[in-house]
């Protein structure tokens, strides 16, 4: 089973969809503005039943959004607690600086573009990791 992930913001959204077993199927930052269209088309692609969203400041907005176009789609809230370092962490290691950026430590580089979509990625799976502790648990 899939499962959807946002990382929601004022003026775009880190957005990714994984396979039950975690496997990244689809990961881009995109607009707000057009979270409704975004999700609807990853949607049709890669069908999913319910979406991760982060608990930021923006999740209540996105999440009536995403209510009133996908009703039938089930949203569960996670906490994003330190996911945006964990995101930058998680961009240097997919593109590892290049020439002179090499010699500084990346814990003091800012990533060139945003890590959104880390973000919701890094959600996905801490909800997939919850999961299968409750499985073990039961």
């Amino acid at each position: 089973m899939n499962i959807a992930a946002l990382d929601p913001g004022r003026d775009k959204c880190g957005f990714a969809v994984l396979a039950g077993d975690g496997t990244v199927l689809l990961q881009q930052v995109i607009a707000t503005a057009e979270l409704e269209q975004e999700v609807l088309a990853a949607r049709q692609r890669f069908p999913f039943a319910c979406l991760i969203e982060g608990n930021g400041t923006t999740s209540q907005a996105a999440r009536e959004r995403l209510t009133a176009a996908l009703p039938d789609l089930s949203v569960i809230v996670v906490d994003e607690y330190r996911t945006t370092e964990m995101a930058r962490s998680a961009y240097w290691r997919a593109h590892p600086p290049k020439g002179w950026r090499r010699l500084l430590p990346v814990t003091m580089q800012v990533p060139p573009e945003p890590v959104d979509d880390f973000v919701a990625v890094i959600l996905g799976h801490r909800y997939l990791q919850t999961r299968e502790e409750e499985k073990h648990e039961s």
